[in-house]
């Protein structure tokens, strides 16, 4: 066990865990933010996307021992009233179906938006990429970030 101070959501947190202990499971049970999802472990699916520097990242993979000094956001510090860009037009886009997948499309989305306020398809392919959905919402997914990038 060892003390890391993490910097989460514009808060310092101190953490008592194992250093190799990934992100995700920092985040869900010891800071009891639970919208960053576990999907599949090996950073494959995105359903644990979080923000490391402003850089979408997966959480399931990534060992908290590295994170000392990095600024990290989780869905929950997107925003304060869910009035984010990329949140308002998945409103408005109805864009979940069960929802799973939401935080993770979402965080990757808006780190997308951040990079490249004007993407175009391709680019919002290329960093949606390896976000999973399996209810299959990928069409209203692209309109959504084609609808924030308009909005932000």
């Amino acid at each position: 066990m060892a003390t890391i101070e993490l910097s989460i959501n514009g808060q310092q947190k101190e953490i008592d865990v194992d250093p190799n202990t990934p992100l995700l499971w920092v985040l869900r049970d010891h800071l009891d933010l639970v919208g960053t999802k576990y999907g599949c472990g090996i950073a494959q699916c995105g359903a644990c996307t979080v923000h490391v520097d402003g850089v979408a990242m997966r959480s399931c993979s990534m060992p908290v021992q590295g994170l000392a000094g990095k600024k990290i956001t989780t869905i929950e510090g997107l925003s304060d009233n869910g009035d984010h860009p990329v949140q308002q037009a998945w409103i408005a886009h109805d864009v979940p179906q069960c929802g799973y997948c939401q935080a993770g499309q979402i965080m990757s989305a808006a780190a997308l938006l951040k990079k490249n306020a004007n993407p175009s398809d391709q680019d919002i392919d290329t960093a949606m990429n390896g976000n999973i959905c399996r209810c299959g919402t990928y069409t209203r997914i692209k309109a959504a970030i084609k609808t924030a990038a308009k909005n932000s």
